[in-house]
């Protein structure tokens, strides 16, 4: 059975997200990843297995170890999706920030 999981109900969890966090800047084993974290190496292979899944992560066998990474190009298409977003909530962050000077300015010149 494939099962398709959702890219960004995989990154809702915390442990996994911490996992992206620690691949972000290096290529590690599967050991090396569950000794950042206080759970049973199963536990973190699993994480390992649903990144992998959404194609967040890659992952290669050298010899016995596999080493995982970050799929740049899948990060990217979240972070593309994510743009407008972000985008959005600046620009009405920004017109609150200009709401709030010109209030207080109000309520400075009485």
């Amino acid at each position: 059975m494939n099962l398709r999981r959702d890219i960004f109900q995989a990154m809702a969890d915390p442990t996994r997200r911490a996992i992206l966090l620690l691949l972000a800047s290096q290529t590690m084993t599967a050991g090396a990843i569950a000794s950042n974290f206080d759970t049973a190496r199963p536990t973190v292979s699993k994480h390992l297995q649903i990144l992998t899944e959404c194609q967040l992560l890659e992952h290669k066998q050298n010899g016995r170890e596999i080493y995982y990474q970050i799929n740049a190009k899948k990060m990217k298409e979240v972070a593309d999706f994510i743009e407008p977003f972000r985008k959005m909530w600046d620009d009405r962050f920004n017109k609150l920030e200009t709401i709030m000077k010109n209030y207080k300015s109000q309520n400075n010149e009485h």
